[in-house]
């Protein structure tokens, strides 16, 4: 089968999840946005409201006739056709369940420097910019990284699931290639609380399919534009917290 990724051709974003989980099983996809047309192509898509199930915005999926919104609903359906899920149905709700909290996470990320609306400029909410950040380096970024820690604890295997990398593993990493280009300084003092997530970063990089798409130009470099956004004077961590 061959997959149409429709995604915003500058950015890594949501869509990077997806093009991680293909890239690493070697996939037959097509990343139309960045083809010529391609944005043509994804505007006329999202804005069919003759379709009863167009979706709402990018990142989705054309494969097999079917149209697939949402980067948890994506990697649901290509985790299991990719070898990147369980084959039973508790190990599939699990890697799920684990997607989902990452889909959280990135959401907080995202607000630290929007946190006031997703419509007005960074430097237009800058004050609160800084507030969100000193919480969320110092509250809500622990509270992840000790939570995901303690899941590749206890799976006693390198990865989430213990022996098997799934797509939620490739999406652990990209968080943590993410946070630590958006907070360079905040992550060097807190990976050292846990090296299961370093380890596991390296572990996914080394994999074939994905150290040849990380070394080469289809990676598209993270930028001021996409979630992760490195602003200096964000990336302060503070310990006036008893909460970490």
């Amino acid at each position: 089968m061959k997959y149409k990724l429709y995604y915003w051709p500058s950015i890594q974003g949501r869509g990077e999840f997806i093009r991680l989980a293909l890239e690493d099983a070697g996939a037959d996809y097509a990343d139309v946005a960045r083809e010529p047309g391609g944005m043509a192509a994804m505007t006329r898509i999202l804005g069919n409201r003759s379709s009863k199930r167009a979706p709402f915005a990018p990142p989705f999926l054309a494969a097999g006739g079917r149209v697939i919104a949402q980067t948890p609903a994506i990697l649901w359906f290509l985790g299991a056709r990719l070898g990147l899920a369980p084959n039973d149905e508790a190990g599939r709700l699990w890697v799920h369940q684990l997607q989902l909290t990452m889909a959280d996470w990135l959401v907080e990320v995202h607000d630290v420097h929007h946190p006031i609306g997703s419509g007005l400029h960074y430097e237009a909410q800058k004050r609160e910019s800084k507030r969100r950040a000193a919480d969320f380096l110092a509250v809500r970024l622990p509270k992840y990284l000790r939570y995901f820690d303690a899941v590749l604890g206890s799976s006693r295997g390198g990865f989430l699931l213990g022996r098997s990398v799934s797509y939620a593993d490739l999406s652990l990493f990209q968080l943590v290639a993410g946070l630590r280009y958006a907070f360079p300084r905040a992550m060097a003092r807190l990976e050292r609380r846990h090296p299961r997530l370093t380890a596991l970063h390296g572990r996914v990089a080394a994999r074939p399919g994905l150290a040849v798409y990380l070394a080469s130009e289809r990676r598209i470099p993270f930028n001021q534009q996409g979630i992760f956004r490195h602003y200096p004077e964000l990336d302060t961590l503070r310990n006036n917290s008893k909460k970490t």
